[in-house]
């Protein structure tokens, strides 16, 4: 399982400094929406220069224009860029198709998607799914991505993202069994982000041993 690292709401230069100080604890590291939309591809181009043995996610949320706004992402280093699932499917099969030109990956954000949608999505096989409880969700409602049931998408590569906290995250596991797990401000706005980072992959290690015994 991996732990993508979610940078938001902060410039360039303080989300490689922060990244440097938990890199031995995560996998992924995500360049969140908030960072494209303010700094645009130099935010990928600069994180992924910064590490460049770390898959790095562009969180663009791409709802159209795809093929431009994928090879923008995957020219500047992206190996992984997301597309939300409400988009036209020619929308996601253009991603798809971009994608495997360059030989890099594609998330579908499941926010707000029918059960109809959902359904139509199921024919990218090769694509992640993300299992996401929005940034207003959190904030306005309270709600958190707790895993409290199975993902629709069991069986594909799942990611869950969404207020994940260190005593969900073994519940939330268990019940999505997610390929990766995304990690914003439980770590970023720790008071020791590389003591939260180094906990969350414990017990992830720890939860991961559990389920396979």
């Amino acid at each position: 399982m991996n732990i993508q690292l979610a940078l938001d709401r902060m410039d360039i230069a303080e989300a490689i400094e922060l990244t440097k100080k938990v890199e031995d604890s995560i996998n992924w590291i995500e360049v969140g929406t908030s960072l494209i939309k303010e700094f645009g591809v130099k935010s990928i181009k600069e994180i992924k220069q910064a590490f460049p043995n770390k898959q790095i996610v562009a969180d663009i949320k791409t709802i159209d224009n795809a093929r431009y706004e994928f090879e923008l992402c995957f020219e500047a280093g992206a190996d992984v860029a997301t597309v939300m699932g409400v988009s036209p499917l020619v929308t996601i099969d253009t991603c798809m198709e971009v994608a495997n030109r360059y030989q890099k990956k594609v998330m579908i954000d499941l926010l707000n998607t029918s059960d109809e949608q959902k359904q139509a999505l199921r024919k990218y096989n090769d694509a992640i799914f993300c299992e996401h409880v929005s940034k207003d969700q959190q904030e306005e409602l309270g709600d958190q991505n707790q895993g409290t049931k199975p993902s629709d998408f069991s069986g594909f590569q799942v990611a869950a993202a969404g207020g994940i906290k260190l005593g969900s995250i073994e519940d939330l596991i268990k019940s999505i069994h997610p390929a990766v797990v995304i990690i914003g401000s439980a770590i970023t706005n720790a008071e020791n982000p590389s003591v939260a980072a180094a906990r969350f992959k414990q017990v992830i290690s720890k939860t991961e041993e559990k389920t396979t015994c």
